[in-house]
C-alpha cells in the first residue's frame, strides 16, 4: 500500500509492510482497526529493543510520514 486509505490488513502479519507513505496518525488508526494489538511508532535515528513481539505492528516514521512497517 502506498498511501491509499485503505490498508487491507489483518493482524498478525498478513500486511504488516503495507503501512509505508501514510501519515503516521493514519497509519495507527488503520493498524488499530485492523486488529494490530500493539503499534510501536519510531521516530528517525531512535534506537529501538529488537525483542519481536508477535502482534506488534513497528513502523518508522520521518517528518510525521511512514518510512517502513513491520510486525514484531
Amino acid at each position: 500500500m502506498t498511501g491509499s486509505d485503505d490498508a487491507g490488513a489483518d493482524a498478525g502479519g498478513v500486511d504488516a509492510e503495507g503501512y509505508a507513505g501514510l501519515r503516521v496518525e493514519r497509519a495507527e488508526e488503520l493498524a488499530r482497526r485492523h486488529g494490530w494489538a500493539a503499534v510501536r511508532v519510531l521516530q528517525h535515528g531512535q534506537m529501538i529493543t529488537m525483542e519481536y513481539r508477535p502482534g506488534r505492528l513497528n513502523l518508522a516514521v520521518r517528518d510525521g510520514v511512514v518510512e517502513r512497517s513491520w510486525e514484531g
